[in-house]
């Protein structure tokens, strides 16, 4: 991959030429990555790996085999008190409040008016032990994820993106009753080992990974270092995400990295990895101005929820949801080689912007270039094709189903 192709994938973290940049800070593992020879870039206030071997090299071996990721930047809270469920759910679209323990849900944060703030996960941690971030809280085998209390009340674990994670936390605090404590989990790191050979890999070093199923989690140790392991990604395989202290990432790492399926992967892979899963960015593919219909994340809108229109920017999204939106999140399949970026123009037949990409890339297990865009609904039917200006020149794509290659995760009930 030339110079000019990773400046493309580096430019998920440049910056406005006005913007002022604050103190950019070092993950716990940023000692370990420049050892593994990574080059290292800024993103979401963070010094982070872009890449290792190559992005290429990285996107390939995590679709084959498994690579780890340090995702340390994001945003690790605990929500707990009186009504926490209930009180999430006055922000949240989701149905917060049903799930059992160690059962987690892809839900947004909301404006008022139904703009995304924010995606992320939320957790239900187990009733009897609120807090599995320390070792002398977790008892590995204090619950079964698989048969989860239907009455759990508990607190949530919820993971947010690094970029927005102090903007969420300040919107939650003005929005969230007094009853409801808030922990921002700043000592612990974030580790995501993903590819098909991840959780056997894992599994050697943790023992039991292997009996969660996707979107379960429970705690763990690993030589008496408190784990919260979760059966979850942002590359469309099948893998895990780990909590831990930060004070213990370096050693974990290590380990992981003994085993021969596992290699280090960069910010650049995770982005070409989620891209071809169809998974949106927050900041590019989602933003204020977009709400969950629009961006084609309708099934984070549970029936109850929907059926009591209770959530920020009901009537606006369900209204959407009813008639469609003006505009909507689609894939697309790029004519040619030459990949279409972020930022460049949908057109119609005048040569007039009627849409616009929100990312784009060149796809290695399809070789061919792919993006996501939002466009007017009429346009949004797969097999229509569309017209992209950039730089100059027109490009021709076709409206493609996400994602664009299955996912793979491993389900309840899967054989």
């Amino acid at each position: 991959m030339s110079d000019a192709d990773i400046r493309d994938y580096a430019s998920i973290i440049d910056q406005a030429d006005d913007y002022v940049e604050p103190e950019v800070l070092p993950l716990p593992l940023d000692a370990w990555h420049r050892a593994q020879g990574a080059r290292m870039v800024e993103f979401a206030g963070y010094q982070m790996p872009i890449q290792y071997d190559g992005i290429m090299a990285e996107h390939a071996w995590t679709r084959d085999s498994a690579g780890l990721f340090d995702v340390s930047h994001m945003g690790q809270l605990v929500f707990s008190g009186e009504g926490v469920a209930h009180a999430l759910e006055t922000v949240l679209p989701g149905d917060i409040a049903g799930l059992g323990e160690g059962k987690m849900r892809y839900s947004m944060l909301l404006a008022q008016d139904g703009g995304i703030l924010d995606d992320l996960m939320a957790t239900r941690l187990p009733d009897d032990q609120p807090s599995p971030f320390s070792a002398q809280d977790i008892e590995p085998e204090a619950y079964d994820p698989l048969h989860p209390s239907p009455t759990a009340s508990g607190s949530f674990y919820v993971v947010v993106n690094g970029a927005t994670k102090y903007d969420d936390v300040s919107y939650l605090i003005e929005h969230l009753p007094d009853d409801v404590t808030i922990n921002i989990l700043e000592d612990q790191a974030l580790l995501a080992v993903q590819g098909p050979k991840a959780v056997a890999a894992v599994a050697r070093i943790v023992p039991g990974i292997d009996r969660l199923v996707f979107m379960t989690a429970r705690a763990f140790h690993w030589n008496e270092v408190p784990l919260w392991i979760s059966r979850s990604g942002y590359t469309g395989e099948d893998g895990v995400e780990i909590s831990l202290p930060a004070e213990h990432a370096v050693a974990f790492a290590d380990a992981l990295l003994a085993l021969p399926e596992i290699k280090p992967i960069g910010l650049g892979a995770r982005d070409s990895l989620r891209l071809e899963a169809g998974l949106p960015l927050y900041g590019h593919d989602l933003d204020p101005e977009t709400t969950p219909v629009m961006a084609d994340l309708g099934f984070a809108l549970s029936k109850r929820r929907r059926e009591a229109a209770d959530f920020p920017g009901a009537e606006r999204i369900l209204t959407q949801r009813e008639h469609g939106p003006a505009t909507k999140r689609v894939g697309l399949i790029v004519e040619g080689r030459q990949p279409a970026r972020e930022g460049s123009e949908v057109i119609d037949d005048t040569g007039a912007p009627i849409g616009r990409l929100t990312s784009g890339g060149f796809a290695p297990t399809l070789g061919k270039p792919i993006a996501m865009a939002y466009v007017p609904l009429a346009l949004a039917t797969p097999g229509t094709r569309i017209e992209i200006a950039q730089r100059g020149k027109v490009h021709t794509a076709t409206v493609t189903a996400m994602p664009f290659i299955p996912h793979r995760y491993v389900r309840a009930g899967a054989k």
